[in-house]
């Protein structure tokens, strides 16, 4: 989870060019499924695919494969047709027993989830600290990609961001608030209008003795919703500042502290 990374025997087979970058990424992300020559098109070209576009992309996929071969020359000698497998109307990356980071972390934050709900916070952050870590940087940062890339990327950052939400969540409800407090207060600065982080940290101010900052960062995101949105927080964050400002018990309530 971040720059590119693949490697069959322990070597690497990341190309240098760009669009096999692509290619490889797209394959991997749909590990034994096909991805059919119109969405490779599209995540190559986009809407404007030249008409040499069938034959470059047997280029690419004989770059590909290439690549492959000169790995598992150097280990299982296995033909690289059997792993890059040419389908009817596409292609498939065969991961034969392998596994992808993103598959190990969709299926950790499953585990992870479902420990939250069972109200074991102990196995939730843990479960889920051990999906986040998997995260190096931003998704293909080191790669350009089109649409069908950019797609996955948002929806595997939109995954991430629940699991930070539900991590920090049990973290609070194992009375870790001082631990969370400076990862809240980066947290809402890079995400000024996620009224769940803004909760969480409201929540670990509170918490931590800080009464008077956790009523401040409730206006501030207030001031930021109207300005920009034009909306006021939802109602769970209004009544987790009432509940501050009463001296009550936020984590008393299983859905006040995430606001969301």
């Amino acid at each position: 989870m971040g720059p590119l990374s693949a490697e069959v025997d322990n070597v690497s087979i990341v190309p240098t060019a760009a669009k096999p970058c692509q290619i490889l990424a797209l394959l991997a992300l749909n590990g034994d499924r096909l991805v059919t020559k119109n969405v490779l098109f599209e995540e190559l070209w986009e809407n404007n695919p030249p008409q040499s576009a069938t034959t470059t992309l047997h280029t690419y996929i004989h770059q590909l494969r290439r690549q492959l071969g000169s790995a598992l020359e150097q280990g299982s000698g296995k033909d690289p047709r059997e792993i890059l497998v040419t389908e009817r109307s596409g292609y498939s990356l065969r991961l034969a027993g392998g596994d992808t980071d993103v598959r190990e972390f969709i299926e950790l934050g499953r585990a992870g989830t479902e420990a939250f709900e069972q109200r074991d916070f102990h196995s939730a952050s843990m479960v889920l600290g051990r999906a986040l870590a998997l995260w190096r940087a931003p998704m293909l940062s080191d790669i350009q990609y089109g649409p069908r890339l950019a797609m996955h990327a948002l929806a595997l950052n939109d995954l991430r961001i629940a699991a930070v939400d539900r991590r920090i969540e049990a973290d609070l409800r194992l009375g870790r608030h001082l631990e969370v407090l400076g990862e809240l207060r980066t947290l809402c600065a890079q995400h000024p209008l996620n009224e769940s982080f803004t909760a969480h940290f409201m929540t670990s101010l509170y918490l931590s003795g800080q009464v008077g900052q956790a009523l401040q960062e409730f206006q501030r995101i207030r001031a930021v919703l109207i300005a920009e949105l034009g909306v006021e927080p939802a109602p769970r964050l209004r009544q987790l500042q009432q509940v501050i400002l009463s001296g009550g018990r936020p984590l008393a309530d299983t859905g006040l502290v995430g606001a969301a």
